[in-house]
């Protein structure tokens, strides 16, 4: 084979590895760490005091007036049944948005305990995430994957927003 037929190769290799990673970016909860499609993520801000609504669940902390946009806030942490923490400067709220089905943007801010990096998974290693029964929701999860010896939970951001749609219709209904 020539040199030249051998950088083709090679190239043609690397490239069907960089179309295989999705980037996603972990964070931590507690112990845990979790991912999010980076696709999705439209900023990263630290904690700020929000405007309460009353009536709602205590994880959801309230809503911030984002350029314009009214966007709700969640504690990620309390959502998952992980307990509360105390709001540090440390404190990230990592604005996630998606599309809907009818065509509009819905957005929302989680609140992490802290932003870790953006990690490279390769899609094919991504395993799909455990049957632990009724005790423990894998409802969010998308699946799992093994970054650098740790263990990244993929959380579904569709799942996320669209339950937090659901659970507000209901509380109008």
């Amino acid at each position: 084979m020539t040199q030249q037929a051998e950088n083709i190769e090679t190239e043609a290799t690397e490239a069907k590895k960089v179309e295989n990673l999705v980037q996603f970016l972990s964070f931590t909860l507690g112990e845990e760490e979790y991912g999010v499609d980076i696709l999705r993520v439209q900023e990263i801000r630290s904690w700020e005091p929000v405007s309460r609504i009353p009536n709602v669940p205590s994880y959801e902390k309230g809503v911030v007036n984002l350029r314009g946009a009214i966007v709700p806030i969640i504690d990620l942490r309390e959502r998952f049944g992980l307990g509360h923490l105390k709001y540090t400067p440390l404190t990230v709220v990592v604005v996630l948005q998606m599309e809907t089905e009818q065509g509009s943007t819905r957005v929302m801010g989680v609140v992490v305990d802290s932003v870790s990096d953006v990690i490279d998974v390769d899609k094919k290693s991504i395993q799909d995430a455990p049957d632990f029964g009724t005790k423990v929701s894998t409802e969010f999860i998308n699946g799992l994957a093994s970054v650098n010896e740790r263990m990244v939970m993929l959380l579904d951001v569709r799942k996320l927003l669209k339950l937090e749609i659901l659970d507000e219709a209901d509380e109008i209904l």
